[in-house]
């Protein structure tokens, strides 16, 4: 299959800046999928639905020749970061920013729907072009198939990209099996007896407590999980306290914990509340542990994953396409991929300084070369049975 003659560039650049100039916050994304809904039913698809998964967007386009179903997805929501780079385009809603490449995203495959919809005679199967909401902590991935996302078309495989500051523009990672971590949330209760910060030993000091804790934790990962099995503790929120003199009444502790391993994280809550019990009673504290379970590691199947290599290595050159490392941060589409054999890979979005921040900083931005890897990469795969 030959690469698309013309990348409409410009018309995935205006896209993308619009988005990232109005984002949304997760659940909330009225108007990306309004204008996502609306771009959608300019291109002739079989149909559009809306309010999938509460504001998710499916668009059908049923090819010329028969062939499997095939989704392709992208995430639309943002985060709660105010945004500091200084572009024409910067967001124009405080507080809130397209801070992870979502923005982006929806540009190449709304580009990428566009150009097969043109080209549907040519298409072996059926496409369903996903517009995710709720990926940045919502798990807006599980809410769209509670709503039926993966059903009328039966979708048969999966494909999503997600660009990435850590690797250069032109290029694309790929790697059988986990690829991203799962991610799991637990909040600690610490209680004890508040009092004069001058004499301690009439209370029982919550904060003393919980920074033990964070220390202990860390064990798990370095006396407890194999050096072969990666895996996370962060606590990232600690709160306590009013003033400097006054021994507080109650600690907080919030945190998440990633692992590739399904044992490994099925072992977390054990292992979390023994160290709490043990700490409680050995400091005289109550210690309250709850422990949510959130998304699971991102696998790839072997097929589709060889199906983006192929394609890779034909439009992009076989020296773009990466074998690349774990990633330790986690993605939603990991629940559509357990249910269908799937393919997640990164775009290198990395272009210089400007486009070199980590995910989730308030200076994030992209080089939007990287938009037309994704929209070549979508289209082929598309196109690819």
């Amino acid at each position: 299959m030959p690469a698309p003659e013309a990348i409409p560039h410009d018309e995935m650049v205006r896209a993308r800046r619009r988005l990232h100039a109005s984002p949304e916050l997760s659940l909330v994304e009225f108007d990306t999928a309004r204008f996502v809904a609306d771009t959608l039913g300019t291109y002739g698809l079989d149909e559009v639905r809306t309010g999938i998964g509460q504001t998710g967007v499916l668009g059908t386009l049923v090819g010329g020749r028969p062939g499997p179903v095939t989704l392709l997805r992208a995430d639309m929501d943002a985060l709660p970061i105010r945004e500091l780079n200084a572009v024409d385009y910067v967001s124009a809603r405080e507080g809130v920013m397209h801070a992870c490449g979502h923005d982006g995203h929806v540009a190449i495959l709304l580009a990428a729907a566009k150009t097969l919809a043109e080209r549907r005679g040519e298409i072996a199967g059926t496409l369903v072009f996903c517009f995710q909401p709720g990926e940045e902590g919502a798990a807006g991935n599980r809410l769209m198939i509670e709503d039926g996302a993966l059903e009328n078309p039966h979708v048969d495989r999966t494909f999503a990209l997600h660009l990435y500051s850590g690797l250069d523009v032109g290029r694309i990672g790929v790697r059988d099996g986990a690829f991203f971590a799962s991610a799991d949330e637990f909040t600690l209760t610490i209680r004890g007896r508040g009092g004069h910060g001058a004499m301690p030993q009439n209370s029982v000091d919550p904060i003393v407590a919980g920074a033990h804790i964070v220390t202990m934790l860390q064990t798990i990962i370095s006396r407890e999980v194999a050096p072969k099995d990666p895996a996370v503790f962060t606590v990232g929120q600690f709160t306590s306290g009013t003033t400097f003199n006054v021994i507080p009444d109650e600690a907080v502790l919030k945190g998440t914990v990633r692992a590739f391993d399904a044992e490994v994280r099925a072992s977390m809550p054990d292992r979390l509340r023994r160290i709490a019990g043990g700490l409680a009673e050995a400091l005289r504290v109550e210690i309250d542990v709850d422990y949510r379970w959130s998304y699971p590691p991102t696998v790839n199947a072997v097929e589709p994953n060889d199906v983006v290599r192929a394609v890779g290595r034909r439009l992009l050159g076989p020296e773009n396409v990466v074998e690349h490392d774990i990633v330790m941060w986690a993605e939603d589409m990991s629940f559509m991929q357990e249910q269908r054999p799937g393919a997640y890979f990164i775009v290198g979005s990395r272009g210089g300084e400007a486009s070199a921040f980590p995910h989730h900083n308030a200076r994030f931005d992209i080089d939007e070369r990287s938009l037309d890897i994704g929209y070549r990469m979508m289209v082929g795969l598309g196109m690819s049975f």
